[in-house]
């Protein structure tokens, strides 16, 4: 994981020199500029992931109802989820390639810029240091409340009670880790979640054709 920390420290330094060429010596549009850029390359793998978990919630009714009705037979259970699968045209799988491929570049991120080596100003917006946890609380807010849409965004209303409190207490528990976090990195988890709402938006547009 060191070696993916390494290369995203490099490339926010790169953006950071490059921005710098035209006065905007800023390590906070850096990281605001890498992650629209890793957001923008992993858009098929994130797109691919979001319809096939959406899709697997959808059929969550049907699949309980199943398991219900053949609970004591487990190969029938197999069979009808295979043929549920097949009907809706789902495939349970689907969504765990995108997801293995994505998760070593986002935990690579998250070490990146946590551990981040700034030189020169940390300043960015209303804030001191990006270096060290947003004092305003803004930022945290902000990533309880962006986390919160674009859960909201892909989470079919199934009136499953789980799913409830998954999008709410998720919200709230990476608003609350976030008050610790380098504000450097609670900026790029903001920025990331409103590209993820804007892709997801595109995304319904698309399918409402």
């Amino acid at each position: 994981m060191d070696f993916l920390s390494n290369i995203v420290q490099q490339v926010i330094t790169i953006i950071y020199h490059f921005i710098s060429s035209f006065g905007v010596a800023n390590y906070g549009v850096a990281i605001v500029v890498m992650t629209i850029l890793v957001k923008l390359l992993l858009y098929p793998l994130s797109k691919k992931q979001i319809e096939s978990t959406k899709a697997m919630m959808e059929l969550q009714p049907k699949m309980k109802a199943i398991q219900e009705k053949y609970k004591d037979d487990k190969q029938r259970l197999n069979m009808e989820l295979a043929n549920l699968y097949k009907s809706e045209g789902v495939n349970p799988l689907a969504g765990c390639l995108p997801l293995v491929v994505q998760m070593p570049i986002m935990i690579g991120i998250f070490y990146g810029i946590r551990d981040f080596q700034y030189e020169g100003s940390t300043s960015f917006l209303w804030m001191e240091s990006i270096a060290a946890p947003d004092p305003t609380y803004i930022l945290p807010v902000l990533s309880a409340l962006t986390t919160f849409i674009q859960s909201k965004q892909t989470m079919p209303d199934t009136g499953n009670p789980q799913n409830k409190i998954m999008l709410y207490f998720m919200p709230l528990f990476i608003g609350y880790i976030s008050l610790t976090f380098p504000a450097g990195l609670v900026l790029y988890w903001v920025v990331m979640n409103i590209m993820q709402i804007g892709q997801q938006a595109l995304m319904n547009k698309e399918a409402a054709k």
